[in-house]
């Protein structure tokens, strides 16, 4: 008879609620990932990931978290579910002990429309997580052949990777250069967004436009402000405005990747591509295309 007709009722409610709970947690981790790769190489980069990895693994991780969400769901694999979960969850708590200090306070959202920092209370959570796994193994009954498990990677792997290519796909604007020279030092435009504002720092349109975007929302996009003229007065003309971000110093490297045609003229940049030409900065511009595409709130 297999163990879980024989255990009590309430073992089983216990054990199939711990376990559509903790495969919720994953499925939501993991999809969250595989399908925005890019996004997610950003955040992971923010928690101290190398720039150069973070991609391939937001989705590796991805699949694995989805992956183990589906395990969680199927009886006969919730043993295997629970080791692979454990091992996740067990290996994410020692590296944000390690880099505890480096990252205190910095988001660290794993589920959508849930907002999660690095604090004590973080360890809490994923401790609680860990709990919920080792339940789902502990009262789940016999295991089933690898072979169905294995085909279950295969297809989570494989939607991974069509993910991967539809997001690759939407990157179709120009390149941009991979780094820059910002306040003297390179600066990455390859993740994230990023919106560069080309002006003149003595023309009173651009102070005007300048002002009006310093009031905006600008979330998580990064404003590096361009001179095209006269950039020892970049640092007056950024105070003056009220904007808050970096002063680039490579003009003629962005004017010729991002031709324009007068001042003052912006660009916004999206995991190295650009994703639209602004030219318009009378009201309501250039607020109304920077939030139609979410570059601002």
């Amino acid at each position: 008879m297999d163990s879980v007709a024989a255990q009590p009722q309430w073992k089983t409610a216990v054990g199939w609620a711990a376990s559509i709970l903790i495969a919720v947690l994953f499925l939501a981790s993991g999809i969250w990932k595989i399908s925005d790769p890019f996004g997610w190489s950003v955040l992971l980069h923010q928690l101290k990931v190398p720039q150069a990895v973070s991609l391939p693994f937001a989705v590796t991780l991805g699949t694995f978290e989805t992956f183990t969400g589906l395990l969680f769901l199927v009886p006969g694999y919730r043993r295997i579910a629970a080791w692979l979960g454990s091992a996740l969850l067990i290996i994410f708590m020692i590296y944000m002990a390690v880099n505890y200090t480096a990252l205190h306070g910095v988001d660290c959202s794993c589920f959508p429309f849930v907002k999660r920092a690095v604090n004590p209370a973080f360890f809490a959570e994923d401790f609680g997580m860990l709990v919920l796994a080792v339940v789902s193994g502990v009262l789940a009954g016999t295991s089933a052949k690898l072979r169905g498990a294995a085909i279950m990677f295969g297809a989570v792997a494989i939607c991974a990777v069509v993910f991967l290519g539809i997001a690759s796909a939407r990157q179709t604007g120009i390149k941009a250069p991979p780094t820059i020279l910002v306040d003297g030092k390179p600066y990455p435009l390859s993740q994230g967004k990023v919106f560069i504002y080309f002006y003149d720092p003595e023309c009173m349109h651009c102070l005007d436009a300048g002002e009006r975007m310093a009031h905006l929302n600008w979330g998580s996009t990064k404003f590096v402000g361009q001179p095209v003229v006269r950039p020892q007065f970049a640092p007056a003309f950024m105070e003056r405005t009220g904007l808050k971000g970096a002063t680039a110093n490579d003009f003629q490297l962005l004017k010729k990747t991002f031709p324009y045609t007068s001042t003052p003229a912006g660009v916004a940049i999206e995991n190295g591509r650009e994703v639209a030409a602004l030219a318009q900065f009378d009201e309501p511009e250039p607020a109304a295309t920077l939030k139609k595409i979410g570059f601002a709130q």
